[in-house]
């Protein structure tokens, strides 16, 4: 976009709204871009003529506001230079410390983003508001607990409905419903005050300290846990208990194991997930099962796998014998695995018991 504004003058003739021919002795480079984004409008292009300074937007602007009627001579001629100019064109670079960071957004550690911002004092460029909807929500709620009821209110109104219902649910009950009440006061906000507000915010969520781990310690210790035998698991759940039993809560909710198949898996996809499992890794979870409790999750899987399957899985279950616990814990951590990586690859949703 900033190539338009860059033509260099040219003599050119222009009529006025009257009508009546008059030649000016050259284009102004504002005129020529003027022209060409009519141009490309009336083609259906989509400009992305906010990405350019306010500034240059405002001039842009008022160019068009000044013009009326080009004859076709000077319309091609317009055309004709800037095609040339983009032409010539071999490759751009973003603008500036800002654009070069944006431009390399996920190629370089956010640790050497964050300093090099820093050290050149510039912000993320775009709009706040796309950033903080991308945000977690456990980043979001302290932002609603500590900031103004009027700040958490613009906030709460600027992301999206299922979102902000989710973070509501997540405040006390008297702190949610002055926010919710003070969204009904934001009528009269400006557009300004939105966008300060926004880039605050941004702001103040960026310079968190940057954590050398993608996974919150919930989840690395719950993934950890689950690849772990029974006992091993069974034994560190007890010595979290000891040490932090709200941690150790937690954890126990991140883990998905054999026992959690009835509760956390939908009916319908245990057909999908059974073309994945190995059937001597079924046999043998299935024959071990009732010495370590796990009924419940047989019987499951059995109900809602075909008919012909289950009595074929029945048959090879009976002339299995008992395995050893060892066998049996190996299984079930093999099948437990391909439910946890159908659900990373997004081919499986597992069903939250809370929201249950």
């Amino acid at each position: 976009m900033t190539e338009l504004v860059h033509m260099p003058a040219a003599p050119a003739k222009m009529q006025s709204g009257g009508g009546s021919s008059m030649r000016t002795p050259a284009l102004s480079r504002r005129a020529k871009a003027a022209i060409v984004v009519r141009i490309l409008l009336n083609e259906g292009a989509d400009i992305p003529i906010e990405d350019l300074p306010e500034e240059l937007q405002a001039h842009l602007t008022k160019a068009m506001g000044s013009m009326r009627m080009v004859d076709r001579d000077t319309l091609q001629a317009v055309a004709s230079e800037f095609a040339e100019e983009v032409e010539r064109i071999g490759l751009s670079f973003p603008g500036g410390m800002a654009g070069a960071l944006t431009a390399l957004d996920g190629k370089i550690s956010p640790q050497t983003a964050a300093r090099l911002r820093k050290e050149a004092g510039v912000r993320e460029m775009g709009d706040p508001w796309v950033r903080i909807r991308e945000m977690s929500p456990d980043l979001l709620v302290p932002v609603l607990e500590t900031e103004s009821i009027e700040i958490a209110a613009v906030m709460l109104s600027k992301l999206e409905v299922p979102k902000a219902a989710e973070l509501l649910g997540k405040l006390p009950g008297p702190r949610a419903r002055q926010i919710t009440f003070a969204v009904s006061k934001t009528g009269g906000v400006t557009p300004d005050a939105v966008q300060r507000i926004g880039l605050s915010l941004a702001s103040q969520l960026a310079a968190r300290p940057i954590s050398a781990f993608d996974d919150g310690p919930v989840e690395r210790v719950g993934a950890i846990l689950n690849s772990t035998t029974a006992i091993t698991r069974d034994d560190m759940l007890a010595g979290l208990d000891e040490s932090d039993e709200g941690f150790a809560n937690a954890v126990r909710k991140a883990i998905f194991t054999f026992a959690n198949i009835p509760a956390r898996i939908a009916p319908r996809d245990i057909p999908r997930i059974l073309r994945d499992i190995d059937q001597a890794d079924l046999v043998t979870a299935f024959a071990g099962a009732p010495s370590m409790g796990m009924d419940a999750s047989v019987a499951f899987i059995l109900e809602n796998m075909s008919g012909r399957m289950a009595d074929q899985t029945r048959e090879e279950v009976a002339e299995a014998g008992t395995p050893k616990p060892a066998d049996t814990d190996a299984a079930m951590t093999s099948i437990v695995n391909t439910i946890r990586a159908m659900e990373a690859s997004g081919d499986l949703m597992l069903v939250n018991e809370e929201e249950e």
